[in-house]
């Protein structure tokens, strides 16, 4: 507990503001009321200037792109020996040693909505929020295997109340809060190109948020990897909020990444093949004995669109944000002063800035600030062996990113109908399809009634009348 003042505090801050030529922050400091100056300490106490420094100093890590650069290997989606795999993953989920971590901070701006990302209504009939549709996929896991998993959530500052809220709210969809852990994104200052920080307002530090690869900070700094280690977790399943058909806790993957001979038992990742050389997804390649994920955007053009004897892509694993890590390798990385410590990017970006001068917010038209971010696929330069795992687009992979076209609510809603009418396929239910083989109607399927289509016994399933919606 805090025993200075509020002046000791605003004196101490100011000194290290000074300290670091950063005295500028206080302009217009005068003007604030008492709770924005508290706001203000509060900042400056928590931003690690001697970090910042270093950053400003030496450059963030641009890495540019290796000439000796490959496909990465991939496991198939039936690899040998699958039942083996997926009974040692089962047997993981069962002991306890599995909990999920959903990186939750995005807003629903693009799509039109007012609220965090995983308030926004997912399915394709009954309308399920993105946050009650893995909390359901839990309850199910819970339910076949009698355990409680533990499930990890990383806000942002900007929706953190909201999201604690709607938990609230919904009575955390049956899941017990003492199971769970809301914390908030780490933010970073944004710079000037003389590595001053900028001012968003009087009082108010112009920060962002670190990039979802400080997704892995904010489980060390919140408490979460303690929170794991006391219930014996030793594996993190991770997953992005923007996308329902992820599949939250899978044994499969679970017991490739633990056990498989091309895995450290450190980080693996799902992939899918991308579907055209220019579709925007990074890239999983081999540099040297390590595994990288190299952006869409800085992947050379002779390597995106190389293609083999057959003509598919050469490069083709498409990174889809699935990963699962371990609680050590993730506790190795965030360690003070480790040589394994997560690189920083930074990114020329338009910062809005308040200007003392004249009093006003200035909204640059060109690029006038510096953002620092992290990656989380930069872990994987640390890992000895990282395993990447394929899977199915249709199966796993319709993000809700947009209003409208691709990777939109519609998009998903039609991807997720697609997968439902699979597994349903595969249990010998009739569907009805148009002439061009898409689903002429809609479904859903509960994850209490599956989780796969292996949950769906033949004869089980109802059929799908043409035009007809059907929720089972």
């Amino acid at each position: 507990m805090r025993t200075e003042s509020m002046t000791e505090r605003l004196d101490a801050a100011v000194a290290i503001l000074q300290s670091h030529d950063q005295g500028h922050l206080t302009d217009g400091l005068e003007s604030v009321g008492t709770s924005e100056v508290q706001a203000f300490i509060e900042q400056v106490e928590s931003i690690d200037f001697e970090e910042l420094q270093t950053l400003v100093t030496k450059g963030a890590t641009n890495d540019g792109i290796p000439e000796a650069l490959e496909p990465a290997p991939v496991i198939p989606r039936h690899p040998k020996d699958e039942e083996t795999f997926r009974s040692a993953g089962e047997q993981l989920i069962r002991q306890g040693e599995i909990a999920a971590f959903t990186v939750a901070g995005g807003q629903g701006t693009r799509l039109g909505w007012n609220g965090p990302k995983g308030t926004y209504p997912a399915t394709p009939i009954t309308g399920k929020p993105l946050f009650r549709v893995f909390a359901e996929q839990l309850n199910a896991i819970d339910q076949r295997y009698g355990i409680e998993t533990p499930w990890y959530l990383m806000t942002s500052p900007l929706n953190d109340a909201a999201t604690h809220a709607f938990f609230r709210d919904n009575n955390y969809f049956g899941r017990s809060p003492e199971s769970m852990l809301l914390f908030p994104q780490g933010v970073m200052p944004a710079v000037d190109d003389e590595g001053r920080i900028l001012l968003e307002a009087p009082g108010v530090i112009a920060v962002s948020p670190d990039g979802h690869g400080g997704s892995l900070r904010a489980l060390a700094r919140s408490g979460a990897l303690d929170h794991a280690a006391d219930r014996g977790v030793k594996h993190l399943s991770y997953f992005q909020v923007d996308n329902p058909t992820v599949h939250a806790i899978d044994p499969l993957f679970i017991g490739l990444h633990a056990t498989h001979p091309a895995s450290s038992g450190e980080m693996s990742s799902k992939m899918v093949p991308k579907i055209a050389a220019g579709e925007k997804v990074g890239v999983f390649c081999s540099v040297g004995d390590r595994t990288r994920v190299i952006e869409y955007s800085d992947l050379p053009a002779k390597h995106a669109t190389a293609t083999t004897e057959d003509g598919s892509l050469r490069f083709i694993a498409g990174s889809i944000a699935i990963h699962i890590l371990a609680v050590d390798f993730i506790d190795r990385l965030t360690t003070a002063g480790s040589e394994t410590a997560m690189p920083f990017h930074l990114a020329r970006k338009k910062v809005p800035f308040w200007d003392p001068k004249n009093g006003e917010t200035v909204n640059p038209p060109e690029p006038n600030g510096t953002k620092f971010e992290m990656f989380v696929f930069d872990a994987l330069e640390f890992v000895d062996q990282g395993l990447v795992y394929e899977t199915d687009r249709v199966e796993e992979f319709a993000p809700i990113k947009n209003a409208d076209g691709g990777d939109s609510a519609k998009s998903s809603g039609q991807l997720q109908t697609e997968r439902a009418a699979r597994w349903m396929e595969v249990a010998g239910s009739k569907v009805a399809r148009n002439e061009d083989g898409t689903v002429n109607g809609q479904i859903e399927i509960l994850a209490s009634t599956a989780l796969s289509a292996a949950d769906l016994e033949a004869g089980s399933c109802p059929e799908l009348a043409p035009g007809s919606q059907l929720v089972f």
